[in-house]
């Protein structure tokens, strides 16, 4: 169709994957959308797709040949995103350099929410009713029966908002027919209503009034005090550094409901396993309502009436992992970061990135303050808030508040090292005698242990007694885990299982197969044995894979069906059970080798907030940590978290930790960052590796390192290479990084992904 040479264009970011760090713009007719303004979603034709871009630029005039451009095909149902989200979505991709389009697709990932909602009948009380105190019909009305069922319906109503027939069924215990009835001879009204559940709001008064009624320490009320008098108008950093157990939620819950108050937006991000009904209950202890809730089990229609409640600035309080970050804040307030150290905030695959460093990088574009909790924070975090020797003064912008004691009565654990080289349980076994003493004492006392083993499944290797095979992955570098309670073994990287057999595959020989070391199956085994009239139960993203069987798991836990946990990593992740009063670690040293710069400061994180969830009430906790180490730093530090000043116990293992990467020019005192090539073709990718190494940039302060295999050099089917780059502080490592790769013309076939600060060297 011909159109006249002067046509309204919108520049418009397309979500494609490509041009590292930068923003990939086409031209459109603006369509429906003209007047768009900046940040305006659009649905545009791309190819043969359909996808939803951004404007980046408002709508304009050219004199180009506007019949060769494609038009808009429609404006989302959604307001502009404003220009602080705009900024820190080309601010993520920069500092990523993943391309701007993948970035997008952070935000943009609940595309229904982009269109108008769905709609449902919903029925109510007409208004000459809602005033009587009971169903006194003086309205002529045909057919009307005051039947039991339907007095139910209409006492409910009286205090319920419009539901839809199936919500007021189930709330009452009728069938849909009575309510459809009751519609039908005129007791209820019939109205359209938005379907979805909208996230609670409260007015700013109910939030003051909340908080005044929140009971602190006069330490946790100093340190409140002293967040609060930074101001809520100008980006600040609060590192709020407390043992376990000394109420940080408290604390920053004081914040929350200090900005929320303000009818500001709040965003407390926490690990996904952290979101469980105990966090959440202690949430609506405080505030009387449930936050609004965004993970990975979360809904469909939940997800999408939540990103349009942000999206129009609704004043809402949002509790989520990592992904929430990227929800379109347009009044956003404060950024929560609970337990920051956290490894689950950094997102490897895809875009990778820190979440994190990006809450810091949002607050800061924004102008609002953070909180980062933990109570073993991130060296990174604990250098900027300048308590590391090297950087004393901190940056102006941080600021480190301690609460160095438990709250109540309440009391840290004794911690005991148990040196596994003197105190050996039976070939085949995993518990030492103390161990099982101290299990034993427990049980009878009617408390509750936690035995932590931080390998999932029955056992990580199994091999054949009579040819020595191992089984492994056939599309990874990587054994295969054996999961007794399913039935099949497994490759944990790339999710492949198949059933569990006993004859070996390779000579054949049946009944040949054996499982080597354990996993929290087999110490499961191990532990029945040993005490058979205990229950036991294990926590671990096997057992426990959605909010709901959280749910239940720690609905065990805390009537008491439960004796014994078993757990994995997620056992750390903030739980307080106040019956629990032994910790037991089976072996603490499975994380401190290997080529990972972060793997002491990881697994003394990881040991002292597990045995941090010993004690956490009024009775005295312990903890037991099996180790043929006995001396090493992580567990020497460990060993002195009951003295009467733990926190500074702990910084001085910080302190050594800090030298060390100092000495090495490692983050956070220098720069690190992987570039990792993978390809189906392995030709293909040795050559292309070569050809990078071939252009390899030479700068004053830069190390390359590289290319080498990676650790794990094939991950589903695709073989994989790495490059490693350290560099000073202030190199500018991203545009180095970019202009190395823009000299090399990569083939389609080999994916090269930028990891910027890696915190996995697999």
């Amino acid at each position: 169709m011909a159109v006249s040479d002067r046509q309204a264009i919108l520049k418009i970011a397309v979500p494609v994957p490509q041009q590292r760090g930068e923003v990939l713009i086409y031209d459109y007719l603006a369509g429906p959308a003209i007047g768009a303004p900046a940040g305006s979603i659009v649905q545009i034709p791309l190819g043969a797709r359909h996808v939803w871009g951004l404007v980046m630029e408002a709508s304009d005039t050219s004199q180009l040949a506007a019949e060769k451009l494609k038009s808009v095909l429609m404006l989302a149902d959604v307001p502009p995103l404003d220009a602080q989200t705009l900024q820190f979505l080309k601010q993520v991709s920069r500092w990523t350099l993943a391309p701007f389009g993948s970035v997008m697709r952070l935000l943009l990932n609940t595309p229904e929410a982009l269109l108008p909602p769905p709609e449902q009948p919903v029925f109510t009380l007409p208004e000459e009713d809602k005033s009587k105190d009971n169903l006194s019909i003086s309205r002529p009305l045909a057919d009307v029966r005051l039947t039991p069922q339907r007095q139910r319906v209409y006492d409910f109503l009286k205090m319920a908002p419009p539901l839809s027939a199936t919500e007021i069924a189930r709330e009452t215990g009728v069938s849909s027919g009575v309510i459809t009835a009751m519609h039908k001879s005129g007791l209820l009204q019939k109205q359209m209503a938005v379907r979805g559940e909208r996230a609670p709001i409260l007015s700013p008064d109910q939030l003051t009034q909340a908080r005044k009624s929140f009971i602190l320490s006069d330490e946790q009320q100093q340190v409140a005090d002293a967040i609060a008098a930074k101001g809520d108008d100008q980006f600040s950093a609060h590192l709020l550094d407390g043992v376990t157990g000394s109420g940080k939620t408290e604390v920053y819950f004081d914040s929350v409901a200090r900005v929320a108050a303000t009818a500001r937006q709040v965003l407390i991000l926490l690990p996904e396993i952290a979101l469980t009904r105990a966090w959440q209950d202690r949430f609506e202890k405080r505030f009387g309502f449930r936050p609004a809730l965004w993970h990975s089990s979360v809904s469909n229609a939940k997800r999408r009436a939540l990103w349009r409640q942000v999206a129009e600035g609704q004043p809402l309080i949002v509790a989520g992992a990592r992904s929430a970050l990227f929800l379109p804040f347009p009044k956003l307030g404060l950024i929560i970061v609970d337990e920051e150290h956290d490894a689950s905030y950094k997102q490897e695959d895809m875009t990778a990135y820190q979440a994190r460093d990006m809450a810091l990088l949002r607050a800061k574009i924004t102008d609002i303050p953070i909180v980062l909790a933990s109570a073993t924070p991130s060296l990174e975090s604990w250098v900027n808030a300048g308590a590391a020797r090297q950087d004393k003064a901190g940056h102006k912008d941080w600021h480190q508040h301690i609460l160095s004691s438990r709250f109540g009565q309440a009391s840290l654990p004794a911690v005991q090292l148990v040196d596994m080289r003197l105190s050996r349980p039976p070939r085949g076994h995993w518990l030492s005698p103390d161990l099982q003493e101290a299990l034993k004492v427990t049980l009878e006392a009617g408390q509750q242990s936690l035995l932590f083993l931080n390998r999932r499944g029955y056992a990580p290797v199994t091999l054949c007694s009579s040819c020595g095979h191992r089984l492994a992955c056939h599309q990874c570098d990587s054994l295969l885990v054996t999961h007794r309670l399913a039935g099949r073994v497994q490759c944990h990287f790339c999710g492949i299982s198949q059933p569990l057999s006993q004859q070996c595959p390779s000579c054949e020989e049946p009944d040949s197969l054996r499982a080597v070391g354990p996993g929290v199956e087999r110490l499961e085994e191990e532990v029945r044995m040993l005490f058979p009239d205990a229950g036991i139960a294990i926590l671990s993203s096997d057992t426990v894979r959605s909010a709901s069987d959280a749910e239940a798991f720690f609905k065990a836990v805390e009537t008491g069906d439960t004796d014994i946990i078993i757990g994995t990593q997620m056992a750390a992740k903030g739980h307080d059970f106040p019956e629990l009063t032994l910790v037991g670690v089976i072996d603490a040293d499975l994380g401190i080798g290997g080529g990972d710069l972060r793997a002491a400061e990881r697994t003394y994180q990881l040991l002292w907030q597990v045995a941090g969830r010993s004690g956490r009430a009024k009775q005295k906790g312990r903890a037991l940590i099996q180790t043929f180490q006995p001396t090493h730093p992580v567990l020497d530090a460990l060993s002195k978290m009951h003295l009467d000043n733990p926190v500074a116990a702990r910084d001085q293992f910080m302190q050594a930790e800090a030298d060390a990467r100092q000495a090495a020019a490692m983050p956070p005192f220098g720069r690190l960052a992987a570039l990792i090539l993978s390809s189906r073709d392995l030709s293909l990718l040795e050559a292309t590796a070569g050809q990078l190494a071939a252009a390899c940039p030479a700068y004053h302060g830069v190390d390359i390192f590289g290319p080498a295999p990676a650790p794990l050099s094939r991950i589903r089917g695709a073989h994989r290479m790495r490059f490693l780059v350290r560099a000073e502080k202030t190199v500018a490592l991203q545009k180095i990084i970019t202009e190395w790769l823009d000299k090399v013309r990569l083939p389609g076939q080999v994916r090269v992904v930028c990891d910027i600060d890696p915190y996995s060297f697999l």
